[in-house]
């Protein structure tokens, strides 16, 4: 089965556990999309892995991840990260591969990215890690693809700074870089093989489905695992969203669910601390707000999501009561389906339903069942308002705190 991972939301959702989670079971995971503007976090016992680059199924022994044609990676960055995960134990040579159709980030993007940033009347609130720079010059024919650095005759046209950077990473890289869309294929058409496909960023941060031009520069709806990964869309045969019990942003651009002092009190800052919500990249604390029922319903429909997954809902254990946005109101009028208008987005109320608390820890719950039952109404009206199933629920950060209502490689 060919799995598709995507965050239902601006991205945070806590795809980087899922995917770990998940990787036991399959043959490959691949990322398709992004850069080291992303950060996947993983608990595993007592250690905890921050990964911006390599997919999360790296954590599990023997599996082999993939970087897919779709991203675009600081050669610099990925050294990092790679000896950073050495340094923790994890024996990752021989398993990680990079599409040599893939595009490199060089140092002078990044400065690039900030300059831009600044001179737009509209900030994006870039992480300046050269992603949009790097992705803005592939789409106009002018980027460096990792094939191009195995050939010397390319590398001798390169200005003297690039390919003294390069120069430092091309004995390493060389070992990794292949035709993984052909290795992924070969995979997928083999009897019993499962394919983990993990998605950067959100939904709402798509270039093309997100609150534009506050998104990101990559495909991070479920379209862009074929497009990223280089396997046909009819292959894809499943696609999980995951999304918050709550909503987060990082950077600018529209929240209509965002906590306000005025009418939330301190809400936006006990949700922040209780869910840890501080970029794992940037460490830019994240704008916090009420779950988006409007947005997750619109993100479940282009995205052709089959089933959820709930992350973050322990972080409301204390909580008294709480709320969801089930539409908007802009202008004396209701909105019950997500906007493209960011004008409408930023002046939009959240209008709110509010479910009792349950008042417990549910972090030892292992079954749905031995969740409270306010917990299961929460999770009901979800269901019910997307009319798509609630298969796994996350209680806590640890892979042994997670809850499976249906076995995630099965098509139902």
């Amino acid at each position: 089965m060919n799995l598709v991972i995507i965050g239902a939301q601006w991205g945070d959702e806590g795809k980087g556990k899922i995917v770990d989670f998940l990787a036991k079971d399959a043959e490959l995971v691949v990322r398709f999309s992004g850069g080291a503007n992303a950060g996947h976090t993983v608990v595993i016992e007592d250690k905890t892995y921050k990964l911006h680059l390599i997919p999360s199924g790296i954590t599990s022994p023997n599996k082999t991840v993939i970087l897919g044609n779709g991203m675009v990676i600081d050669p610099e960055a990925l050294l990092e990260e790679l000896n950073m995960l050495s340094s923790q134990g994890i024996n990752w040579k021989g398993r990680v591969l990079i599409s040599e159709r893939a595009h490199i980030v060089l140092p002078r993007f990044k400065k690039l990215d900030v300059e831009t940033d600044k001179k737009r009347k509209k900030p994006i609130g870039t992480t300046g890690r050269g992603i949009g720079t790097t992705y803005s010059l592939k789409a106009s024919r002018d980027s460096l693809r990792f094939v191009d650095i195995l050939e010397e005759e390319i590398l001798g046209e390169l200005e003297e700074e690039d390919k003294n950077f390069l120069d430092k990473y091309i004995p390493t890289l060389r070992g990794m870089v292949t035709d993984t869309s052909l290795l992924i294929n070969r995979k997928s058409k083999e009897s019993g093989k499962n394919i983990l496909f993990e998605g950067a960023q959100g939904a709402l941060l798509d270039i093309d489905l997100g609150t534009y031009p506050y998104v990101s520069s990559g495909l991070s709806s479920a379209s862009g695992a074929s497009q990223g990964s280089g396997i046909g869309p009819r292959d894809i045969d499943k696609v999980i969203g995951v999304f918050k019990a709550y909503t987060t942003r990082v950077g600018n651009g529209p929240f209509p669910t965002e906590f306000r002092k005025e009418r939330d009190g301190n809400l936006g800052n006990t949700v922040r601390e209780l869910g840890r919500e501080y970029g794992v990249t940037t460490g830019r604390p994240r704008r916090c707000g009420y779950l988006d029922l409007v947005a997750l319903k619109y993100a479940c429909r282009v995205n052709s999501i089959d089933s959820l997954c709930l992350t973050h809902i322990d972080v409301y254990d204390s909580m008294d009561d709480i709320g969801v946005c089930t539409e908007y109101r802009y202008n004396g009028k209701i909105i019950k389906d997500f906007p493209a208008s960011n004008r409408v987005l930023y002046n939009a109320e959240p209008v709110l339903k509010r479910f009792k608390g349950w008042k417990k820890s549910i972090t030892q719950c292992k079954t749905y069942e031995e969740l409270p039952s306010e917990t299961r109404d929460y999770i009901s009206f979800i269901e019910e308002y997307t009319g798509v199933p609630v298969d796994i629920i996350s209680v806590g950060y640890r892979r042994s705190e997670t809850i499976i209502r249906r076995e995630p490689w099965i098509q139902y």
